[in-house]
């Protein structure tokens, strides 16, 4: 690599690292004149690459967007640091794919010193397994529909999607990752009603590029409006229980994220609650160590049965 290839390199990864620079502070760090900066980024806008230029007292250079990629300059440890990290990255449910794509891209230029260190990480350390609460597969999102869903929250532009043959058109709000799912937060641009939507169920439309002033929810609290909702109405399979005990007593013993109690009078309420199948939402009936009755859905009560009638084969031989 000649001198000047080698200076503009520095140059662009220097202008990755911070955003402003001023010509005397580049051509400090690279020992050489500012005449010789101001050549070397005409040659790189020649190139492709943006760097633009503010001019005055508090004049400097900066990366712009758009244009060609500038290549992504690592040191050691961070090139280390990304590989893991990518490794990582191929066991999150709707990113493996794209992931693993670059991984394979960036191994394949790791000199041999630092590939050497990435493969002892990855040959010394195990992984458990994701996925040990459920019986059904993680679902698979497009790494492109996130992308999508991102860049409309970020532009604040109105998107639009099916979702179980209903259209809708909202205000995005926020992605939120839980439970090995992807969740939209978004208000209704008709009804201006919040809700949660599982991105794996979406069919996205193409971009309306129709803008919105944001109003974000009430203190920002994303999080927990995704628990919340996918308590009631983001579950594959719903049920309401009625459960022998106080709502208190039954909130002290769940995940805010299991359900929602309705209080019915002083010792009875409603546990409505959800899981990705009924074999789930039977088994954390159980969990909760008090009476309950279940009327629906008639799937659940049919498990429910086959349940108790093998736990009770399972004791036969011991009374």
């Amino acid at each position: 690599m000649t001198d000047t290839a080698s200076r503009m390199l520095r140059i662009l990864a220097l202008l990755q690292v911070r955003p402003a620079w001023t010509a005397a502070q580049l051509a400090e760090r690279l020992e050489v004149t500012t005449r010789t900066i101001r050549t070397d980024v005409d040659r790189l806008r020649e190139l492709g690459y943006p760097v633009d230029a503010v001019r005055g007292s508090a004049g400097h250079y900066r990366l712009g967007s758009g244009g060609t990629m500038p290549p992504l300059l690592l040191d050691d440890e961070e090139a280390v640091a990304v590989t893991i990290g990518l490794r990582a990255a191929t066991g999150i449910s709707g990113i493996e794919e794209s992931s693993a794509r670059a991984l394979r891209k960036l191994e394949q230029v790791l000199p041999n010193h630092l590939r050497i260190k990435v493969t002892a990480v990855h040959e010394t350390v195990s992984k458990a397994p994701e996925n040990t609460g459920s019986n059904v597969a993680d679902p698979v999102v497009d790494a492109e529909v996130l992308s999508a869903i991102a860049t409309a929250i970020h532009d604040h532009h109105w998107l639009r999607f099916d979702e179980h043959d209903v259209q809708h058109a909202v205000e995005p709000y926020r992605l939120v990752n839980w439970q090995r799912r992807w969740y939209l937060v978004a208000r209704d641009a008709m009804t201006g009603e919040w809700a949660a939507h599982r991105v794996d169920w979406l069919a996205l439309r193409m971009p309306t590029r129709r803008p919105f002033a944001p109003r974000p929810l009430e203190n920002d609290d994303y999080s927990s409006f995704v628990l919340r909702t996918v308590a009631s109405t983001g579950w594959a399979v719903h049920a309401r229980i009625t459960v022998s005990a106080p709502a208190e007593e039954v909130l002290s013993r769940i995940n805010a994220a299991v359900g929602v109690v309705e209080p019915i009078d002083a010792e009875t309420c409603v546990l409505v609650t959800g899981g990705d199948s009924v074999e789930i939402i039977a088994v954390y009936i159980g969990m909760l160590g008090l009476d309950f009755r279940v009327t629906s859905p008639p799937e659940l009560v049919t498990q429910l049965r086959m349940l108790g009638a093998r736990y009770a084969r399972s004791v036969e031989s011991v009374v």
